[in-house]
């Protein structure tokens, strides 16, 4: 019996890369069935609204969503759709690995690290934000729960461990923020000790930056908090040459998002040049969480392969040729 994903296409260069994408999940034999909903412009221009109903009704539903990028329009009364869809399903754990690929534009070899990210309190939570009535001082609180960091962290070590993972590094700012990222490192270090089969260590936001730009392959797993782990994975994903080749989990208890992390990349729109490699990494984690650790594998593989030859791939990774192109070259190769 197949199964059911939600997909969102996404705004700009999101339906090229998705029907890319959706190549290669057919090509696998995933024995998926896709059923989609929109978000973004394209559901402002249709519905009047930014995320419709039918759209949560479909990942409520399904419990697995692959996501284009969407975008948010600019100004107030518009909350950012990606917060909007962790907090409504509390997709708790953000999730991006990172991997050297050959044929980029990375300045290191060698680079694998995964970040994982608190995705649902901390600053984004935006608690009690306010702009005062002088107008000239704004405020928001900094929230997080015990329950919040127990099962990111957790999470971080679950991972390290299936995954056969080396060590997890914990990544705070507790000398200065000693409440709440104080909590954080406390109730860390309490998770940590529960595995003792896998290496911990402790570091300052501001050292970890600095040493992943000059030793990155200290680094295996990192653990933080939300607005450390934005900031961090971004970092990682320019050692690999940059978001065009970062994908994205969403993971909570009862649904999980799948994305590329970066933008819809407007002026590209349209023009089928649009590197599909974030997105198709991003189905490869999903395969993953449905249990099709093969298929991701044979995805990954045929990515890496196609990227190393230079076989149809985009400009972006040094080829001359575009979106479909390169997605013919990965379904070939899983298909031979």
């Amino acid at each position: 019996m197949a199964t059911p994903i939600t997909v969102i296409p996404g705004d700009g260069i999101g339906p090229e890369i998705m029907k890319a994408t959706l190549r290669v999940l057919d090509a696998v034999d995933a024995g998926l069935e896709y059923e989609y909903a929109e978000a973004g412009l394209a559901a402002l221009d249709s519905s009047g609204d930014l995320i419709p109903d039918a759209t949560l009704q479909s990942i409520a539903r399904n419990r697995v969503c692959l996501k284009g990028p969407l975008t948010t329009p600019v100004g107030k009364g518009f909350r950012s759709i990606n917060v909007t869809l962790r907090k409504e399903f509390d997709l708790y754990a953000n999730v991006r690995p990172v991997v050297t690929l050959p044929g980029t534009k990375s300045h290191y070899e060698n680079i694998d690290i995964i970040t994982v990210r608190e995705n649902t309190q901390g600053a984004y939570l935006a608690a009690d934000a306010r702009l005062l009535d002088d107008g000239q001082t704004a405020e928001s609180k900094m929230v997080v729960t015990r329950a919040g960091c127990e099962r990111i962290t957790r999470y971080a070590f679950e991972l390290a461990r299936r995954e056969g993972r080396r060590k997890v590094t914990i990544v705070h700012k507790a000398n200065i923020l000693k409440m709440v990222s104080g909590m954080f490192l406390d109730v860390a270090r309490e998770v940590a000790a529960d595995y003792p089969d896998i290496d911990s260590g402790e570091m300052i936001v501001d050292a970890c930056c600095m040493k992943l730009v000059m030793n990155p392959w200290e680094f295996d797993v990192i653990v933080t908090t939300n607005l450390f782990g934005d900031i961090i994975s971004d970092l990682c994903a320019g050692l690999v040459g940059g978001l065009g080749l970062a994908p994205g989990a969403n993971i909570g208890e009862n649904a999980a998002m799948f994305e590329a992390v970066h933008g819809s990349a407007p002026d590209i729109a349209g023009q089928g040049i649009a590197n599909p490699c974030a997105l198709m990494l991003a189905s490869a984690q999903m395969l993953s969480h449905l249990g099709m650790e093969d298929k991701a594998r044979a995805v990954r593989e045929a990515i890496r392969a196609t990227l190393e030859a230079r076989d149809r791939t985009t400009p972006d990774v040094g080829g001359e040729g575009n979106t479909a192109s390169m997605a013919d070259a990965i379904v070939e190769r899983l298909t031979a």
